[in-house]
């Protein structure tokens, strides 16, 4: 299989197929070329039929206290003031970048979650 840009569902099955095939292909060998360009391809394929959509901020933020059995009191530490948390939670004020900043370090949330519009 010669290494095109992948449009249909049955060139990317194909891709697929033919990628598990080279899968161990030793790294720059003509083979192993291939499998790197290959893999490039169906990336992009992926990406551009099946992009999932980033979570957004508040839900993240929540889902992220409840994996660390977080409360609101123990956020006003990263937002200054337990109003300022319920504030946020409530989408009744916006994230600010200081917050931003500290969620990010004190929750490991993305930042890229965190900036996006709600």
């Amino acid at each position: 299989m010669s290494p095109k840009i992948i449009k249909t569902v049955k060139e990317y099955k194909l891709a697929m197929s033919r990628l598990s095939e080279i899968f161990d292909a030793p790294k720059g060998s003509p083979q192993g070329d291939e499998l790197e360009l290959l893999s490039l391809l169906i990336d992009k394929y992926e990406q551009e039929r099946h992009a999932i959509d980033l979570a957004d901020p508040i839900e993240a933020i929540k889902f992220r206290m409840e994996q660390l059995g977080y409360k609101q009191k123990d956020l006003a530490e990263v937002f200054g003031l337990k109003s300022r948390v319920s504030e946020v939670l409530n989408r009744r004020r916006k994230l600010t970048l200081g917050m931003i900043r500290k969620l990010h370090e004190e929750l490991g949330i993305p930042t890229e979650v965190l900036i996006q519009e709600y």
